[in-house]
């Protein structure tokens, strides 16, 4: 029951982001928000994910209390959307609590799924995380017809993540989760770990943002390119599925050969953006990216770290925050033939930053 609570768990939280991510986009075009309004109503919750930790470095705990408090507010700042959408300044606000909200849910799960089932059995659960983005992606699609269709699912969604993360905290794990996680948390004694965390998610910018729309201009079709994202999930997912035995491994090994691959992704993309085997080939790539990468990297920080919590936060809030907000600025500015190779160039970065962590951690 617990392996099913958590799997629902990720599988409706990332449907939800599938629906922020794929659909808001087109709600606020529709309600007649310009480019410039959108991406900055949309900028503020990487920004939010960057912040909130050093909040929580001296100030405040991430207690299961602070937790629950985060699930009712997010349902409350996704039912607020309704009221808010339309007013720009409100909804920049709006926005900016659901973004803090979301900043503390899914790093205290994944340290709860961690406890729970161990780095064996974590990518099942994971995977579906993945299958939740890519259902979500494919239904609404075909009932997106006004605005506010997109805000009931959402609205929806939201509510049976909440309902299942609660279901999660009758398992009283408060106490074994404290028991390894007051130490004092030092950000900058494993610096090189961070900055390359950072530069790998700031090289993720061109592919996140532009990768549609950089190869309908090199000549591959719309439906070609939704059948490209849909094999780069189906390779993440099965590669969470399978990943169990390779995570025995030394772990910063894994991680350097993920941003590795990485780089080499994003350099074939810069060389052959019409070749439609080599495009296929980046995108099945995507299983050590982010599937094999990520859990790589949580289960790391679990080791490395003694505030686990914290630990969970920095990631979301370096990599998944900081370091897509700058992503996403930089591909916008450099946006054109070049902008695989600065993607590139940024994973490289990243490679040569994880080079100087020490091994003998793991």
């Amino acid at each position: 029951m617990l392996f099913f609570n958590i799997s629902a768990f990720y599988f409706f939280y990332f449907a939800a982001v599938g629906i922020y991510v794929i659909f808001l986009p087109k709600v606020l075009n529709d309600l007649g928000y310009n480019a410039f309004d959108i991406g900055t109503a949309l900028a503020i919750a990487p920004l939010m994910k960057f912040l909130m930790p050093f909040l929580f470095l001296k100030h405040i705990n991430l207690s299961q209390s602070m937790f629950k408090k985060a699930l009712f507010i997010t349902v409350l700042a996704v039912a607020l959307f309704y009221i808010t959408i339309e007013h720009f300044y409100l909804f920049m606000l709006n926005n900016a609590i659901l973004a803090a909200c979301l900043s503390l849910i899914l790093p205290y799960l994944e340290v709860t799924t961690v406890i729970i089932l161990g780095k064996d059995r974590y990518g099942k659960a994971r995977l579906f995380g993945s299958i939740g983005f890519m259902i979500i992606a494919l239904v609404l699609a075909k009932f997106l017809t006004t605005p506010f269709v997109a805000l009931h699912y959402y609205l929806a969604i939201v509510v049976l993540t909440v309902l299942f993360a609660l279901l999660l905290l009758k398992n009283d794990l408060e106490e074994k989760i404290n028991q390894i996680s007051d130490e004092t948390f030092s950000f900058f004694k494993y610096l090189a770990f961070w900055i390359s965390i950072f530069f790998m998610q700031v090289s993720f910018g061109g592919f996140y943002n532009f990768f549609t729309i950089y190869e309908i201009e090199h000549g591959l079709s719309l439906e070609t390119i939704s059948y490209l994202w849909a094999f780069g999930v189906i390779c993440e997912i099965l590669m969470l599925y399978f990943q169990a035995p390779i995570l025995k491994n030394n772990l910063l090994t894994i991680i350097k050969f993920c941003i590795g691959v990485t780089a080499f992704r994003w350099l074939l993309l810069y060389l052959y953006p019409n070749s439609i085997e080599i495009v296929f080939f980046t995108q099945a790539i995507h299983a050590f990216s982010f599937a094999l990468f990520h859990s790589a990297v949580v289960i790391y920080l679990y080791s490395l770290y003694d505030n686990k919590k914290l630990a969970q936060q920095f990631l979301f809030g370096v990599g998944y925050g900081f370091g897509a907000f700058i992503g996403a600025l930089f591909a916008g500015a450099v946006y054109g033939k070049y902008l695989f190779l600065f993607s590139f160039i940024f994973a490289f970065f990243s490679f040569v930053a994880i080079c100087f962590v020490k091994k003998e951690r793991i």
